[in-house]
């Protein structure tokens, strides 16, 4: 795989088959004098995605803001290494704060990947159910999604090919240890629904388009009906 644009001024800069097989997707978002990334990858890839960033024609440098969707390892390992190459500020949620600051491998899953991780700062500390930022020439929507984690978000925006959902992990999966909530979960997936995006970027199961986006939450919502 190679790095690749998914959408106008979206980016696919990381992943299992593009950084490190421990990596959650990794997007690049070009919001003209500013770069944002969405998501970090475990920790091991990050040098890769950085690469990834320049192998598209972008100065790594540029990267302003790294939104953290949630504090599991495999989507904030890699910010140390990220924010040392370019000085990004992190934007978060405060349910993962603990987290993502603090570092405890129950919340963070670190355990389960068998990859260190050091705890980072948090920024721009999000509170609430929603919350904007223009970052660049662009407006980024952030909206509390919680279920898989307390601190889970989604973030959007209207881009000149539609409205961009970074969902990230739609599809779970869930455990008591770092705080799952599935009935918070369907609600928040109801949330996303009702968006009505025309471009969903997702944690690991890929990019859906068009009617593609409902159908895939639906489909989730399906999985876990009974649970």
């Amino acid at each position: 795989m190679v790095p690749e644009e998914i959408g106008r001024r979206i980016y696919l800069v990381g992943g299992a088959g593009l950084s490190h097989p421990a990596d959650c997707s990794v997007y690049l978002v070009d919001a003209g004098e500013e770069l944002v990334l969405i998501d970090a990858g475990a920790g091991p890839g990050a040098g890769a995605i950085l690469r990834n960033v320049e192998a598209l024609g972008f100065d790594s440098s540029r990267i302003s803001h790294l939104v953290a969707t949630h504090c599991h390892i495999d989507h904030i390992g890699g910010i140390s290494r990220i924010r040392g190459a370019s000085g990004c500020r992190v934007i978060a949620h405060q349910r993962d704060q603990e987290g993502i600051e603090v570092g405890y491998p129950r919340l963070t899953a670190a355990d389960l990947y068998g990859i260190d991780y050091w705890p980072e700062k948090i920024d721009n500390l999000l509170e609430g159910e929603e919350a904007s930022k223009e970052i660049g020439d662009l407006e980024f929507h952030f909206i509390a999604t919680p279920g898989h984690t307390p601190g889970s978000i989604a973030v959007y925006l209207d881009a000149e090919g539609g409205r961009v959902l970074f969902g990230q992990d739609v599809h779970g999966p869930f455990s008591d240890g770092w705080g799952s909530e599935i009935d918070q979960w369907r609600r928040s997936m109801k949330k996303l629904l009702d968006l009505e995006a025309d471009l969903l970027c997702e944690g690991h199961a890929g990019v859906f388009r068009g009617e593609e986006v409902r159908a895939y939450i639906e489909s989730q919502l399906r999985r876990y009906s009974r649970v």
